[in-house]
């Protein structure tokens, strides 16, 4: 009876223990997010506005940037041929929600494969494996947000390389700085 008794306690007290930790933690993430918000001034982007750039063979247009969000997201606007792919990866530290405005594109996330048409979405959460590609036969027009922000530092370290086929050592190396992974 004495064991019972110490176990239901036992539980009782680590229940507890977590629920408290875990209300903290909520409490701390939605200060962080207050925090980081309390000094952002609005900004307006316009169709066709926003900082055009190739990376690696995407177009794409920043419109909003970490400057922009205190570090809380980026978002950009990738207009592509179809054809155009970036191939399986993963993320270590970053959330991706892609949401197609016109064309098609395929995601897989993780081993699942299917296609986004105008409208649709797709989350691609860190720590799993995912690509994209463009198919049909109109261009992709798709506006991907990206949480935390940052990734737009290595866009731009992308994009200053070479024209070209891509030199993968150095494609690799860059990589390597943001935690993101070819599979």
């Amino acid at each position: 009876m004495m064991k019972r008794k110490h176990f239901l306690q036992s539980t009782a007290l680590t229940i507890g223990a977590l629920s408290i930790n875990s209300i903290i933690n909520a409490l701390d993430a939605k200060s962080l997010i207050k925090e980081s918000t309390t000094d952002l001034s609005p900004k307006v982007i316009r169709n066709g506005e926003g900082e055009t750039q190739m990376v690696l063979g995407d177009n794409q247009t920043l419109k909003l940037t970490g400057d922009d969000t205190n570090g809380l997201y980026t978002v950009i606007e990738q207009y592509n041929n179809p054809g155009m792919e970036i191939p399986l990866h993963v993320h270590q530290d970053e959330d991706e929600v892609f949401h197609v405005l016109e064309g098609e594109l395929e995601i897989q996330v993780g081993k699942e494969k299917t296609i986004l048409q105008a409208g649709d979405m797709g989350f691609c959460p860190r720590g799993i494996p995912h690509s994209w590609k463009v198919v049909g036969d109109q261009k992709a027009k798709v506006m991907l947000s990206i949480f935390p922000s940052g990734l737009e530092r290595m866009f731009h370290e992308f994009a200053a390389l070479p024209a070209g086929p891509p030199d993968f050592k150095k494609v690799t190396a860059i990589c390597k700085k943001y935690n993101i992974q070819f599979v």
